[in-house]
């Protein structure tokens, strides 16, 4: 089992961090109509935010969010500044970025893929926290295929999940193999939906992810191509607006995730538990997800590390059309890092 790093101790509540938010447009169905939330600022120009709704997403891919949404530990820290905590799943990264750039959560959980190409087209969005560093994307066939390598996938029907790292994955995994995603058919199903067309023979491959891939190993489908490498990291995402006008609100949501986390080190088959619970898993699925492929023992300030995955992945983006140039990447390579939150953690100022 291996040790519980030690987080850094937050100061006094942050000054409002981050650059000057863009403008959200648009609002969607089913949002809070809560009042906005006051603000006030003391001397040393800390914001104390008082009333409102903190829109956070849970999602059976980051463990850590359902940690925290089981515990109610961000309703307790959040009731004395009467802020309600309303809380939305998020089906894949993709849907999280469709959230966060309507504006209908403040912080969502997708993989670094997922929100660099969302700030590369101009969502307004930063990481404040890592929540993992996962193994949750594979090639998967049936059981009875006679698929056996990248390779075989040309001219072959392949389900994924289009803005999320599966798909990422399956491209990096094209090029590896000498192909490209010219040779293959990409459909473009969400995560569940595409393992459902692999088991009715609707598509030959999956880009799969966890827990949902795990389910499907168990029941028999093969795994023809697994690369750690071609993962990225479990990246905290908030709204710069978020960001700007509830910095203090976005210091207890990271304070949340590294409580959860040193839980979770400390308890991990309460932690599978959890999943199983929630994504509806076998027990023994949902432990080999906590174990064997969620490593949530990993450093929570984004940074270099980070930046440096991304980078490889930026290129596949534009020589895919997903992002228009290299410079938009680029671009948003140099501004989705926001480490401050991170950098100011303090698990002990939760529970």
């Amino acid at each position: 089992m291996p040790l519980i790093r030690k987080t850094a101790t937050a100061g006094a509540l942050l000054a409002a961090a981050a650059s000057v938010a863009l403008l959200l447009t648009g609002c969607v169905a089913g949002e809070s109509q809560a009042a906005p939330a006051a603000t006030s600022q003391s001397s040393d120009e800390a914001v104390i935010t008082k009333g409102g709704t903190l829109n956070i997403d849970f999602a059976t891919y980051n463990p850590l969010s359902l940690i925290i949404k089981d515990q109610g530990w961000l309703e307790k820290a959040l009731a004395k500044q009467d802020i309600t905590v309303n809380w939305v799943q998020s089906a894949g990264s993709n849907k999280a970025n469709e959230a966060l750039r309507a504006g209908a959560i403040d912080v969502g959980s997708t993989a670094g893929s997922a929100a660099l190409l969302a700030r590369s087209n101009g969502s307004p969005i930063q990481v404040i926290d890592i929540f993992s560093q996962p193994e949750w994307s594979a090639i998967v066939v049936g059981k009875d295929s006679g698929i056996t390598s990248v390779k075989d996938l040309k001219g072959k029907q392949v389900a994924a999940t289009k803005g999320t790292d599966p798909y990422f994955f399956l491209l990096q995994a094209l090029e590896k193999a000498g192909l490209s995603a010219n040779d293959v058919t990409i459909q473009n199903l969400q995560h569940a939906d595409g393992w459902a067309a692999l088991q009715n023979g609707s598509v030959d491959a999956w880009a799969g992810l966890d827990p949902i891939m795990a389910g499907a190993e168990k029941s028999g489908a093969k795994l023809i191509y697994r690369n750690v490498d071609f993962n990225s990291y479990g990246f905290l995402d908030a709204t710069e607006s978020f960001i700007k006008d509830k910095p203090d609100v976005a210091q207890t949501v990271v304070n949340a995730y590294e409580h959860a986390r040193a839980w979770a080190l400390k308890n991990p088959a309460k932690t599978a538990d959890i999943l199983a619970s929630v994504a509806g898993l076998d027990p023994s699925v949902a432990t080999t997800v906590i174990t064997e492929r969620s490593n949530l023992d990993v450093a929570n300030v984004p940074g270099s590390a980070q930046v440096k995955v991304l980078k490889k992945i930026g290129p596949v983006f534009v020589a895919n059309g997903d992002v228009a140039s290299q410079q938009q990447v680029d671009q948003a390579l140099d501004s989705i890092v926001n480490p401050t939150f991170a950098k100011a953690a303090d698990a002990k100022a939760i529970g």
